[in-house]
């Protein structure tokens, strides 16, 4: 038990240690990313997640006027009904990473935008933090509900190489989008 407990102990530090690693990319523009995405993937560690349950929803950025970024994320579920979310993401001293605090589910989120081509492909990189237990999770948005095979590719193998394992990497299918009320 001690030794499955110390392996398991540092794949974590390991895990943890190639985060701290991932860099915004360089020139990041804000106002560039702007505008309305799509969700085409999805990759976690955490223990919650199922890919079964996921379909392609969509995400407007918006910048604000103090250099933060309001996240509006939507999602057609499968009776219908809409499923909604917002969150303010706040600007660091380094362009393309941000903090995102939720008091209602107690962690705070580390985004990183760590790859983007504005008009095709966003690969945003996040370290979830609850109770001292941290969580990556990656998100691969798209300006259209198709993205390239080498995005993709580039998607896959980011994770793979975050600590995500193959099994948890979804390619989202695709989905209506909420209607506008």
């Amino acid at each position: 038990m001690t030794v499955t407990l110390l392996r398991i102990l540092g794949s974590l530090v390991c895990i943890l240690a190639t985060n701290a690693d991932v860099m915004p990319q360089k020139d990041f523009s804000l106002q560039a990313i702007s505008g309305k995405w799509y969700l085409i993937g999805f990759a976690t560690n955490a223990q919650w997640f199922r890919k079964a349950d996921m379909k392609m929803g969509t995400a407007l950025l918006m910048p604000t006027t103090e250099g933060d970024l309001d996240i509006f994320y939507s999602s057609l579920k499968s009776d219908g009904s809409c499923w909604k979310m917002t969150d303010l993401a706040k600007r660091t001293d380094i362009p393309g990473k941000f903090t995102i605090h939720s008091q209602r589910r107690g962690k705070d989120n580390d985004m990183r935008v760590v790859d983007v081509k504005y008009d095709e492909y966003a690969l945003v990189h996040i370290i979830n933090t609850k109770a001292g237990v941290s969580t990556v999770l990656n998100k691969l948005y798209a300006r259209r509900k198709h993205l390239s095979p080498e995005a993709l590719q580039k998607f896959t193998q980011f994770s793979v190489e975050t600590g995500i394992l193959p099994e948890n990497i979804a390619i989202l299918p695709k989905n209506d989008e909420c209607p506008v009320a």
